[in-house]
This record gives structure tokens, sequence and C-alpha cells, in this order.
């Protein structure tokens, strides 16, 4: 450990390189400990962990589970579905609740963007994004960035395409954040509907050409269309997606040269990317959800203290 400090994970917009190097390397310290026959440390026993899925999530929720059981905390999850919310109790007022219960560090998802900003500003607890609407997921930008470090090697100078949906993406946002941090360079390919305004004020290029992009890239994020889009017709229709922007095996084919495929999941098969190039050799999508874990483990270490051995 180098001595950063961290109280909360809200986004990666404005964390220094020192900062996302730290937990990129401390991940590497927890990937080892995932492979151990008992993949578990007692780091964060005695540490009291309360998850708030006010969405729908699966991955993201079942990897900060194993997360957390991995390091020995104690879990309560907490589902919106089934709360007091449903009978009028605020946001603030659950939260207050669950800190009233002397939870350590709340792990929450909101489909509201700035929820994790919110809370943090008003309860004592230390708070982690898990993915605020359309505005960060910064843990899986970071899981995105150790896949990578693993696949390529150092960031600096990588090329890294996002494509699709750019408008409706936290991921897209925290990834462009954090790359753009490490030394890669992106560029984003989609719709001129899915592309949001201020994107290019991130500092990265815009194209809407998908074989011009393909050719400039040593990587391919591709973010999943979000359905419920197409009904809003903001694309024409589906077919006509995958016939623009879809990422085909003949596609990849004709940019030349081998690229890393990625994708946060859940995958749209035969829409934003094809069985054989998800499922090819140079997926690492199902490396992405391993890395997941790790990350999640070395964010949780370090906002509770990362001051006990890891053993």
């Amino acid at each position: 450990m180098n001595g950063v400090r961290f109280n909360h994970l809200l986004g990666l917009e404005g964390m220094s390189r020192e900062a996302i190097t730290e937990i990129l390397d401390s991940a590497e310290a927890f990937l080892e400990v995932l492979e151990r026959p008992i993949p578990k440390v007692p780091s964060l026993r005695g540490v009291t962990i309360a998850n708030l899925f006010f969405e729908p999530s699966t991955r993201t929720r079942i990897s900060f589970e194993l997360a957390e059981k991995r390091l020995s905390a104690d879990v309560t999850n907490f589902s919106s579905s089934n709360s007091s919310l449903v009978k009028g109790e605020t946001m603030l007022d659950t939260a207050r609740n669950i800190e009233a219960m002397k939870v350590d560090v709340v792990v929450i998802r909101h489909f509201a963007q700035g929820a994790p900003h919110f809370l943090a500003d008003r309860i004592s607890a230390s708070i982690i994004n898990a993915g605020d609407g359309a505005h960060e997921h910064p843990t899986q930008a970071l899981l995105d960035m150790l896949t990578l470090k693993h696949q390529i090697g150092a960031l600096d100078g990588l090329k890294v395409l996002i494509l699709g949906d750019i408008a409706h993406s936290r991921v897209a946002r925290s990834n462009i954040w954090g790359l753009r941090t490490l030394g890669a360079s992106v560029k984003v390919c989609g719709p001129l509907a899915l592309m949001p305004r201020e994107v290019e004020e991130m500092g990265v290029e815009i194209t809407h050409d998908l074989n011009e992009a393909l050719a400039w890239c040593d990587v391919v994020n591709v973010l999943r269309l979000q359905l419920e889009r197409q009904q809003e017709g903001l694309i024409p229709s589906l077919r006509d997606y995958q016939r623009s922007f879809g990422l085909t095996r003949k596609r990849l084919e004709m940019a030349g040269g081998d690229k890393v495929i990625m994708h946060p999941g859940p995958m749209n098969r035969g829409v934003e990317i094809d069985s054989d190039v998800a499922d090819g050799s140079g997926s690492v999508i199902l490396r992405q959800v391993t890395y997941g874990v790790a990350v999640r483990m070395a964010v949780l270490y370090l906002i509770s203290g990362g001051e006990r051995i890891i053993e």
C-alpha cells in the first residue's frame, strides 16, 4: 500500500492516477486470494456492510456480495421492492435507519444520478457507488482496467473504442475518466441519437463509422443496447442498429489484426455483439466477471481502512 486514503468511492471523475493505481494494485493481491483452495481472508471481520439496491441488478450485486463474504464482513442486503420505500419512506430515512444499526459501509445502486453523493453528504458510513442513473459505475470501469492490464500490460498509449449506447451508459462515463487518467486514448462510436452532447468535452473522439473506429483501436468495449431506448424511437429498429453498429466477425476481419473484446453484460447477442465474437478467442468477457470480485474486494478493503494484513 502506498498510503492513499479512501473515504468513499463515488466515481472516477477527478480521481488521481495514484488512487486508481492503488486500487488496481490491491486487486492484484486479492486475485491471488481468489485462487486459493479456501478463497477467504479475515480482513474485514467485524465490519458491517449494507447493500442497497434501488434498481434491479444481478452481476454487480452478486459480485459485491461475494467480495464482502470473501473478506469475512457481516453483510445485509436491502431491496427496494420489499422495503418500507413502497410505503412512502424516503431513501434518506432508509439510510439513516441503516446507519442507526451501526453499518460501516453502504454499497448503493440507484436509478437517480447523484444518489451516492447525496448519502455521502448526510450519513457517516462510507459509500460505494454501484451505479447511479446514467452517471457513473466506477467499479465496473476499474475491473475493465484490471482486465486490460492483465491482457495487454500498461494502459499508456492504448487505443480503446467504446461502442454503443453512450448516452445512457454509466459504464462509458466511468471508463472514459479512468482510462484517460491512466494514459489511454478513447474513442466513442454509436448512433447520433445515442451520443450525449457533453461526451466530447470529456476528451474523447466521436465517430459514427464503425469500420473506421475498428481500424483505429486495440480494444473494443461493447455496451449493451438498452432495448427500452428502442421503444422510445431513438433508433429505427434493432435490425438497423445491428446493421450499422453490431460487432460481427466479418467487421473485425475487415479491420485487420486482433482486438480485445469486452462487454459489461448482460449481452444482447445478435444485436450489439454476435455470439462468435462474444465467445471468440479475443473475448475477455468472462475474465471481467472474475476480476470484478477482486476489484470490489480491493475497494471494500481500502475504504474500510486497509490496515489488516491479507493473510
